[in-house]
């Protein structure tokens, strides 16, 4: 038989079937009442690895920020900014509406609260500052972390990216469909041989996943269905933002000319061989309208505001994030 231990060490001594029999006894006892949460007092809150990978990401953001800020002209886009209050509304809608159309597309999957809207603008500052698609890795773990699902949520992330390409190819598609009888003239600018091999790429990659979209998806047909929807419905406004936004700048140029460069800078983003892309489109419209100083400062003013914002918002989001860091669960 062993030493007999001190009553002291005993009385001290955790009982797990003791705890368990007492937590179950006061819950059956007082079924309705509110759990209470422990929390030790003799130590701080620790920091987790989704705090620390959300802390390095910020410094990472704020990296980015100043090194941008490097080759951003403030004077000069504060001139070229319009005065009309319209113009600085359609452009805050125009930002907002891809982590909007998202954020209502994970609000019908899982019911996402709204301050799933801004960890779906942390998304889009990732994409556009650090890397592409970091932005999709970080939603994947703060939806881990702030949703209750019956299954992870790496299908549906991966779906909601795939389907954003395959609408934005196909809308690319249709398009140059629409627009086949400009390719043969030297109008548009565009070389017709990089235009076919463009669009052989795009529907040999739409094809490969429709051919194999049973492995290639995980989400059922009625919400894929609703994704394209959404995804062609922010297609649709983003065109028409970008027309909007040009026409306030440039009011002597009729909208209706604007929404047809909309489409096509639409069309000319989407071509996976077309180089210089910006450079294209821009050439396009000073051949469409003919105002080739105009253009450029459009151009140059719009690409500004865009950069601006993007370091706006990161620096707000990773000042927040390094002054609050979410303590590990």
């Amino acid at each position: 038989m062993g030493a007999a231990r001190p009553l002291a060490a005993i009385a001290l001594t955790p009982n797990p079937r003791a705890e368990t029999f007492v937590t179950e006894t006061a819950a059956a006892l007082a079924p309705d009442a509110q759990t209470i949460r422990l929390t030790p007092q003799d130590r701080g809150p620790r920091l987790g690895r989704n705090a620390l990978f959300s802390i390095a990401l910020s410094l990472a953001v704020i990296a980015a920020v100043f090194h941008e800020m490097g080759g951003l002209d403030v004077r000069l886009l504060s001139a070229m900014v319009p005065a009309n209050p319209a113009f600085w509304l359609a452009f805050t809608a125009s930002y907002l509406v891809t982590p909007a159309s998202e954020w209502l597309i994970f609000r019908r999957l899982w019911g996402i609260p709204g301050a799933g809207m801004l960890a779906l603008l942390r998304k889009k500052v990732y994409n556009e500052l650090l890397l592409g698609y970091l932005g999709e890795a970080y939603f994947y773990t703060w939806a881990r972390r702030r949703v209750s699902l019956e299954a992870a949520p790496f299908g549906a992330v991966k779906d909601v990216a795939i389907l954003s390409a395959m609408t934005g190819n196909g809308v690319t598609i249709a398009l140059l469909a629409v627009m086949a009888p400009f390719m043969g003239t030297t109008r548009l600018g565009l070389d017709t041989r990089m235009v076919v091999l463009s669009l052989g790429v795009l529907v040999l990659l739409s094809a490969v996943a429709m051919v194999f979209r049973r492995r290639v998806f995980t989400l059922p047909h009625a919400d894929l269905s609703m994704i394209t929807r959404v995804h062609l419905g922010r297609i649709a406004l983003t065109t028409l933002f970008n027309a909007v936004l040009w026409h306030l700048v440039l009011p002597e140029v009729p909208l209706s000319s604007w929404l047809y460069l909309a489409t096509l800078r639409l069309l000319v983003s989407r071509l996976p061989l077309i180089p210089n892309k910006d450079l294209l489109f821009a050439g396009i419209a000073v051949l469409a309208l003919g105002h080739e100083r105009d253009i450029g400062a459009l151009m140059t003013l719009m690409a500004g505001l865009i950069l601006a914002a993007h370091l706006l918002l990161g620096g707000l989001l990773a000042i927040r994030d390094l002054t609050a860091p979410e303590p590990s669960a």
